[in-house]
C-alpha cells in the first residue's frame, strides 16, 4: 500500500515537471524525463501484473514451432518448455527476463514521448512494435530450444547467453532503426529543405 502511495505522489511530481519542461520548450529534457519516468512507473506498476501473461504468450508462440518440428513441447499455461535431446532432457521456464516485458516497457516509454509521430501513428506503431518484440522474443526462445535439441543440453549456456541474445538484440536494433531513427531523418526539416513529402 505504501508503495502505491509513494508512486502516486511521484507521478504527480513527474507530471508537474513535464508541464514545466513543456512550458519552457525544453523538448529534449521532456523526452528524457518523460521516457525515464514512464519506464520506472510501468516497471513498478505494470511489470508484476504482465510478466506471467506475457511469458505464456511467448511460450505459446514458440510452442507452435515446437509442435510442428516435434523438437520441444510448450506448456504455455505455466510458461514452461520441455526439450528432449540426444544427451538428455531440459525444462526451461520463461521468467521475468525472458518474457520480454522490460523491452516492451522501454519501447513504449520511448515511443510515448517521441514527437515525430502523431498520436494515432504512435498507437499503431506501439501495437505493431509490441507484437514485433513478442515475435522476436519467441524466435529467440525457438533458437535456444532447437540448439539444445540438436546439439545437447550442454549447449544451453551458449544458446541462451550468446546466440539467443545476439539474435534478439539484432532484431531490436532493426525495430529501433525503423521506428525511431529513420522516421526522424525522413521528417527532418532544415529551413525550406525537407526529406519528407510534407
Amino acid at each position: 500500500m505504501v508503495k502505491y502511495i509513494v508512486c502516486f505522489l511521484l507521478i504527480i511530481v513527474w507530471i508537474y515537471v513535464l508541464r514545466l519542461l513543456t512550458r519552457a520548450q525544453l523538448h529534449f529534457w521532456k523526452f528524457m524525463v518523460g521516457s525515464l519516468g514512464l519506464f520506472i512507473f510501468l516497471m513498478v506498476l505494470v511489470r508484476p501484473i504482465m510478466t506471467q501473461p506475457l511469458a505464456r504468450v511467448v511460450a505459446a508462440f514458440a510452442g507452435v514451432v515446437g509442435n510442428l518440428t516435434n523438437t520441444f513441447t510448450a506448456y504455455f499455461k505455466y510458461g514452461i518448455l520441455f526439450i528432449e535431446s540426444a544427451t538428455g532432457t531440459m525444462t526451461l521456464q520463461i521468467d521475468f527476463e525472458c518474457s520480454g516485458i522490460i523491452e516492451i516497457i522501454a519501447f513504449l516509454s520511448l515511443l510515448t514521448f517521441f514527437r515525430v509521430y502523431e498520436l494515432n501513428e504512435r498507437v499503431l506503431v506501439g501495437v505493431a512494435g509490441v507484437v514485433y518484440i513478442i515475435l522476436a522474443n519467441a524466435l529467440r526462445i525457438i533458437i535456444i530450444c532447437e540448439m539444445i535439441h540438436f546439439f545437447g543440453v550442454e549447449m544451453y549456456s551458449l544458446a541462451h547467453t550468446v546466440v539467443g541474445r545476439l539474435v534478439f538484440y539484432a532484431l531490436s536494433v532493426c525495430l529501433y532503426f525503423y521506428v525511431f531513427t529513420k522516421p526522424h531523418i525522413v521528417r527532418m526539416k532544415v529551413g525550406t529543405f525537407t526529406y519528407g513529402n510534407s
